[in-house]
């Protein structure tokens, strides 16, 4: 099994940044891909940024792309997300997720494991 805990989020002011982890345990998760997905409120989750378990491909949403970065320290058994130029519209609940397949998706019905999930909250 494994556990998976997100922190680092909270209230930032649009334009600012916020560095999103997600700390594995239970065993490594150097074989699977990781993915951090959204859900914000009376929405549905909707992918984020994904990364393979080589850590060789990355692939972000359209809103993502030239904002956040995904990362991960195999040695720490941690990904990460950096957000930059945070807007509004990136208000929600970021969860991560460990995907067995190893390659990264966009669905997130393809990651066997999740987080609790943390909040992120941008104002205008």
């Amino acid at each position: 099994q494994v556990q998976l805990a997100e922190s680092g989020g909270g209230l930032v002011q649009a334009g600012g940044s916020l560095r999103l982890s997600c700390a594995a345990s239970g065993r490594t998760v150097n074989n699977y891909a990781m993915g951090w997905f959204r859900q914000a409120p009376g929405k549905e989750r909707e992918f984020v940024a994904a990364l393979s378990w080589s850590g060789g491909s990355r692939r972000y949403t359209d809103s993502a792309k030239g904002r956040f970065t995904i990362s991960r320290d195999n040695a720490r058994n941690t990904v990460y997300l950096q957000m930059n130029n945070l807007k509004p519209e990136d208000t929600a609940v970021y969860y991560c997720g460990a995907d067995p397949w190893g390659l990264g998706s966009a669905q997130d019905h393809e990651y066997d494991y999740w987080g609790q999930g943390t909040p992120v909250t941008v104002s205008s």
